[in-house]
């Protein structure tokens, strides 16, 4: 058993690129064949995740040491609670966005690319949060970055060129700043093992130039002001599951890498002592306000869709850096409701422009007695977003709220409330349109439109499902995981 232990997480992180090439050789015999050695792979790789659990709620943390680059520079991975929850959200999510696919990707082209690079991307995510360090989770990080700007710009079409363009400049200004965060962090620590400890202590101009890194690197991959001008551009052009897997996992991995730098490279202490968290801070309520703002103007589904990502990324930031428990405990649980909720809404607004052909709002009138299944999907992750009771995204915002109030911070509450009316200004619209608008007039007889095909449909189903059962439910899985990191962190989490 001290074998398998030690072998899942490198077999978790390891067997989707294994898989990559298995799917692009397989696809040369059959479509068939690639599909489902696709869907396998994502199936295998959740259940795979899943076998961690065990380990996990007996309070394990799972080390593996695989070989030595330099003295104290090992490549190496790591299981703790936050880890897994990670990974499990990430590995659930994947999954079902794989089995969207198969009946979305029927109507677009480059499918022989589409599925290897979808399961890459899958490697990449996992194995950043199952790095036992910096180092290795650079590695991944790379890798998820560079494999998912060919889901950017899998259309094709100068706008997703010229978007892709823009997120690999911006990845690659990321990627460079993270490394020479890492890179100082090495020098003044002496390693950058997330089991060492907390890496610096001392405050010092280069313990404040690594920081900065830090949140170039994290904050461009997480949506955050004003590292964010890459998202909006990014989210529509690119395939729906993969917008749903950008907004609804990918941002996570920023999200994630900075709350280990908060919590394994500096502490709270140090960070509080210096201020240099209020930095993240104000970028944070930044992201809030602008994302939630823009998000107003926009008449395209998907932008909407993206902008609202930067604002909802911006409670995730700005939970991490109110230092107490409980809004830590907000600020992961609503990192696995962000995932559900965009998640749903990207998926559904797929499925609408799909069976529709229409992405402005302004055309969507009467979509919801045409695709009734759909819109209520999309409807309860919407409420979810603006905060409605008893949806999941409810729950995460008042434990944010109450977790600002026990910090004596209660001016982020303030923000959390704009922001939510903000939500449903342009949630409500759409919604409203859509049962109770007229259907746009056009000339001969108006063009029947039926549900998604159930390949895509229950994908969407499930996960909207989600949002309501990970709410005010008695048995929650995701709070409590999200309680035990919480637990985790703020009490040393080594």
């Amino acid at each position: 058993m001290e074998i398998f232990k030690q072998i899942l997480p490198v077999w978790i992180a390891m067997f989707p690129i294994v898989m990559t090439f298995v799917i692009y050789f397989a696809q040369k015999r059959s479509e068939k064949l690639r599909n489902g050695l696709s869907v396998a792979t994502s199936v295998i790789t959740f259940l795979s995740v899943v076998l961690l659990f065990p380990y996990i709620l007996a309070g394990e943390i799972i080390e593996v040491k695989l070989f030595s680059l330099l003295p104290n520079l090992v490549v190496s991975f790591r299981v703790d609670i936050l880890s897994f929850s990670l990974s499990i959200l990430s590995s659930f999510i994947w999954m079902l966005a794989t089995i969207y696919s198969l009946d979305y990707m029927r109507h677009e082209h480059g499918g022989n690319r589409y599925y290897p690079v979808l399961m890459v991307t899958l490697a990449g995510c996992i194995g950043l949060f199952l790095a036992g360090d910096f180092f290795t989770l650079f590695v991944f990080f790379e890798l998820m970055s560079l494999a998912s700007y060919v889901l950017v710009i899998h259309e094709e079409t100068v706008e997703a060129l010229r978007s892709g363009y823009k997120y690999l400049i911006m990845t690659i200004i990321g990627g460079l700043a993270l490394f020479f965060g890492i890179i100082i962090t090495f020098e003044l620590a002496g390693s950058v093992s997330l089991g060492a400890g907390v890496l610096i202590r001392e405050p010092s101009t280069l313990a404040l130039v690594a920081f900065l890194a830090y949140l170039v690197g994290f904050g461009m991959k997480a949506g955050m002001f004003p590292l964010h001008v890459w998202l909006p551009d990014a989210h529509p052009v690119a395939p729906s599951p993969a917008s749903a897997l950008l907004s609804g996992i990918m941002l996570k991995t920023g999200a994630y890498g900075l709350l280990r730098v908060i919590f394994h490279v500096y502490g709270m202490q140090l960070l509080q002592e210096t201020g240099w968290i209020l930095i993240l801070a104000v970028l944070a309520v930044i992201s809030i306000l602008l994302g939630s703002a823009v998000a107003l103007t926009q008449e395209d589904l998907k932008r909407r869709l993206a902008y609202s990502s930067i604002g909802q990324m911006g409670y995730v930031l700005l939970g991490m850096t109110i230092l107490s428990e409980r809004a830590l405990l907000g600020d992961i649980f609503h990192i696995f409701s962000h995932a559900t909720m965009k998640s749903t809404l990207f998926l559904a607004a797929g499925a609408i422009i799909l069976k529709t052909g229409k992405r402005k709002i302004k055309d969507l009138g009467g979509i919801g007695r045409q695709m009734p299944v759909t819109m209520a999907a999309f409807t309860v992750a919407a409420l979810a977003m603006v905060g409605i009771p008893p949806l999941n995204g409810f729950v995460s915002k008042w434990t944010l709220a109450l977790g600002a109030l026990d910090a004596r911070q209660p001016y982020y509450v303030v923000v959390l409330l704009i922001s939510s009316l903000l939500n449903g200004l342009y949630y409500l619209p759409i919604i409203i349109n859509a049962f109770f608008g007229r259907e746009a007039e056009g000339e001969g007889e108006p063009l029947k439109i039926d549900e998604a095909p159930s390949k895509m449909l229950v994908p969407i189903v499930v996960i909207a499902f989600c949002t309501l059962l990970f709410g005010l439910m008695p048995w929650n899985i995701p709070f409590d995981l999200s309680r035990r990191a919480a637990e985790f962190l703020f009490r040393g989490g080594f």
